[in-house]
């Protein structure tokens, strides 16, 4: 029933869309019997939109994957450059949170481990239509070069950033996780929160044995609460992860075990001695490095699913 719905969405979608390019075609009909020149301007403005529209649901296509149509999990981890990374993390999040503002999805911080300059890892929850599909691009390496507001003697720093996206897959969804295949710790939360989280072990950090995935959940006071969100997200990560292992075309989505650094980057951002964004996968640039920080992806993201789509369908020779 919701595969059913996802579908029913998808052709209204193209249906209302038809339905507006013939009454534009009508309007512009009767503006050239007419020949009112005045009505020029409304329709190139109304055309732009149209194919804005259909650019959009011509990705929506691209997005076939039994999950894509869902939310997210998202974890971005700081790798090798120390303060750097922690700082270049902290930018990151910021990215995929004004994405997430400017395409209307909820976002919810589910974990995060803050660090000297920025952040050490976080995950996040983005919830909205086709929110695992776009953000499933994102996982691998990313990494910065700049002038480093750290260094006294503003030397060039080059740091990396690992981002991985899992489904957020409901109860329905069957996934063979063993009790005795679990370690779950308890802690004492950090961060501010007032007495109640400082004295109590509300955080939960939940590892499983088989593929060494670690999740750990503390933004709720409740242990309870806390558990719960954990093995959703354990959920999520180990689907994703056995997914993985049976599809080579994939395996991307394991970027966050490789080493992050040299070699493994999928997209680099350079601010010093010029500005430039580039997806080593696509090929795809942008010199407006501070649009992209700001949330501007989506040019990337829809580069890299027409890439793949074209891939799959060549057999893999592109």
């Amino acid at each position: 029933m919701s595969q059913l719905k996802v579908l029913q969405i998808r052709v209204k979608k193209w249906e209302a869309l038809h339905g507006q390019i013939v009454d534009l075609k009508d309007f512009y009909e009767l503006a050239r019997e007419e020949k009112d020149q005045a009505q020029e301007k409304e329709i190139e403005k109304l055309l732009d939109s149209l194919e804005t529209q259909y650019s959009s649901l011509i990705i929506q296509e691209y997005l076939n994957d039994k999950y894509d149509s869902g939310d997210a999990f998202l974890t971005i981890h700081s790798g090798a450059g120390g303060t750097e990374a922690n700082d270049w993390a902290s930018m990151l999040l910021r990215m995929y949170l004004r994405w997430s503002e400017r395409s209307e999805y909820k976002t919810e911080i589910i974990d995060i481990l803050e660090a000297e300059g920025g952040i050490k890892s976080v995950t996040l929850q983005v919830s909205g239509e086709y929110a695992y599909g776009y953000l499933k691009v994102e996982t691998g390496i990313h990494r910065l070069v700049r002038i480093s507001p750290f260094d006294s003697n503003a030397r060039r720093h080059t740091s990396f950033a690992s981002v991985t996206a899992s489904p957020v897959i409901d109860d329905t969804i069957e996934v063979d996780i063993k009790p005795e295949d679990l370690r779950i710790d308890t802690y004492r939360a950090g961060g501010a929160g007032g007495q109640h989280v400082n004295k109590t072990d509300s955080a939960v950090r939940i590892t499983h044995y088989p593929t060494g995935i670690v999740v750990q959940c503390q933004n709720e006071r409740s242990q309870f609460k806390n558990k719960s969100t954990a093995m959703k997200v354990l959920r999520s990560r180990v689907y994703a992860y056995y997914k993985d292992k049976h599809d080579e075309e994939k395996e991307k989505l394991q970027a966050e075990k490789k080493n992050i650094a040299w070699g493994n980057q999928i997209r680099s951002y350079v601010f010093q001695p010029y500005t430039m964004v580039k997806d080593h996968r696509t090929k795809f640039e942008s010199g407006n490095i501070q649009a992209v920080m700001d949330g501007g992806i989506d040019s990337f993201i829809q580069t890299y699913l027409q890439f793949a789509y074209e891939k799959q369908k060549s057999g893999g020779k592109i």
